[in-house]
């Protein structure tokens, strides 16, 4: 029992720092800005645009939106549009398309904490947009070719609070950092599961007997087994424990970490799936052909950070 508890304190000091002083401020400042952004019409006008420009890839303009959340908010944020989107209408081929670009691209929640350890972000953020439009296409062309294409008449609005006076913008900034707090809460306790998890493997010795269990002509980095097992099982956020956890006792480098974004920043997990399938019954119904275009999505992104970054 005494073993457990030198387990479980270090853990969860760990989670309550990473949540608390790495993610909670990282989301309050980046919801404000998205929310004051949507408040003020500025995305609204940026979706109008880019979506006559990603309609080939089979996503409408609240599919835009997905991909903007997906990449400024956290993975969990487009549920809602998704949910939007099923209400409204929208094809199913063209839920698979937006479906599948989410699950392959990079979550914000992940992203913006793991620059302060090293992530080049802007790199990341761009090829995460290219491995997002794979997906959607690959889904929308390939994969969903034979679900319905049939539509309801579609109303894409985005409705929105708006701030058009210092008492408005007051509110929106208030109502982010709710958000934000929620969302960094929310992470402690997986965070707390999965770092005390990860500890008493690796005290084990179970991480050492899966390297030793790998064939060596696969050239696998054994430092990314760790987090790489942590985040197909847990999640980007029981992930970025691990990884945070990593960077400070130099176990990884700002290079490792990097060259891995394309594998580990995307929700492409079971957390990830299990959170966006909520989003309705015909969202859930099309999962397979999301996940196999996000699986092409994400092996693009994966290859891309290998060789360029």
């Amino acid at each position: 029992m005494n073993s457990l508890i030198t387990i479980i304190l270090p853990a969860g000091r760990s989670a309550i720092e990473l949540s608390l002083f790495v993610l909670l401020p990282v989301m309050v400042v980046m919801l404000a800005i998205m929310r004051l952004l949507e408040a003020w019409g500025v995305l609204d006008w940026l979706v109008a645009r880019l979506t006559p420009v990603l309609r080939p890839f089979g996503l409408t303009g609240l599919g835009v939106f997905a991909a903007l959340q997906v990449s400024f908010v956290s993975f969990a944020a487009p549920v809602a549009t998704l949910a939007m989107m099923e209400q409204r209408g929208t094809s199913k081929r063209h839920l698979a398309a937006a479906f599948a670009m989410v699950l392959a691209m990079a979550q914000a929640n992940a992203v913006f904490p793991m620059g302060a350890l090293g992530l080049h972000i802007g790199p990341v953020l761009g090829i995460s947009l290219v491995g997002g439009l794979l997906a959607a296409a690959a889904a929308y062309y390939l994969f969903g070719r034979n679900l319905s294409a049939d539509e309801q008449v579609l109303d894409e609005t985005l409705r929105h609070p708006v701030a058009e006076s210092a008492k408005g913008v007051l509110d929106v900034i208030n109502r982010a950092g709710a958000e934000a707090f929620k969302i960094a809460i929310g992470a402690i306790p997986m965070l707390v599961l999965s770092l005390t998890v990860v500890t008493a493997l690796r005290q084990g010795g179970a991480v050492d007997a899966l390297v030793r269990a790998l064939p060596s002509g696969l050239g696998i980095d054994p430092a990314v087994i760790l987090p790489a097992f942590t985040k197909y099982l847990a999640g980007g956020t029981a992930m970025l424990g691990v990884i945070d956890e990593q960077v400070r006792g130099g176990h990884v480098t700002a290079a490792q970490m990097n060259a891995w974004a394309g594998l580990l920043i995307h929700p492409l997990d079971l957390p990830g799936v299990a959170v966006l399938m909520a989003a309705g019954p015909r969202v859930a119904s099309i999962w397979k052909p999301a996940v196999l275009g996000a699986l092409l999505g994400i092996a693009l992104r994966s290859a891309l950070h290998i060789l360029l970054v």
